[in-house]
């Protein structure tokens, strides 16, 4: 609606283990969006707007908090949009948290909400079997649309891997089924 563009932080490229190099490549990403009114998008931000240190141990929590300190200054001077995205929300700094001006939560979807997830994952021109029962599926695996996305993936793969190459109920379950185990879930 705003018609601005968004550009999504690659921290793999931001953050670095030299000293003041971090800060230099954000100030480069800062500088860059200022001019062209783009929205800049942090996503997983508790890695990167963590809790500072309270109590300083060694040069490196030093410089950690040098990198949130200055993280800082450039949001309270930029004049665009900044969106976080995160799942952790406890682990970010307070400082960071009081200057977000509008927090959207996203709850886990519910039951229909899953099933139209699992039906999306699965591409129109994939070889699906037609005993698949997407329902059955959403209401055995209460899980969010990472780990749908992962168990379709999963799943895939396996009837790539098997005869006759069709995505059935059964891999599906298998393949939901190992996601959950990997959710901590019994």
């Amino acid at each position: 609606r705003l018609g601005l563009d968004i550009y999504e932080v690659d921290l793999s490229q931001v953050v670095s283990k030299w000293l003041g190099e971090t800060e230099k490549n954000l100030s480069d990403v800062f500088d860059a969006a200022e001019p062209g009114h783009v929205v800049l998008l942090f996503n997983e931000a508790d890695s990167l707007f963590g809790k500072r240190t309270s109590e300083v141990k060694s040069s490196n929590d030093r410089y950690a908090n040098l990198e949130t300190n200055y993280l800082l200054q450039r949001i309270e001077t930029f004049e665009g949009i900044i969106l976080l995205t995160t799942n952790r929300e406890t682990a970010i700094d307070e400082a960071f948290r009081r200057r977000l001006r509008f927090k959207i939560e996203f709850p886990a979807p519910d039951l229909s909400e899953r099933e139209l997830l699992w039906r999306s994952m699965i591409p129109g021109t994939a070889p699906l079997s037609p005993e698949v029962d997407f329902r059955k599926l959403a209401d055995r695996f209460a899980m969010t649309g990472g780990y749908i996305k992962n168990a379709a993936m999963r799943a895939a793969y396996l009837a790539a891997t098997s005869e006759p190459k069709v995505i059935t109920q059964a891999l599906l379950e298998k393949a939901a089924a190992l996601e959950w185990e990997e959710m901590g879930k019994l």
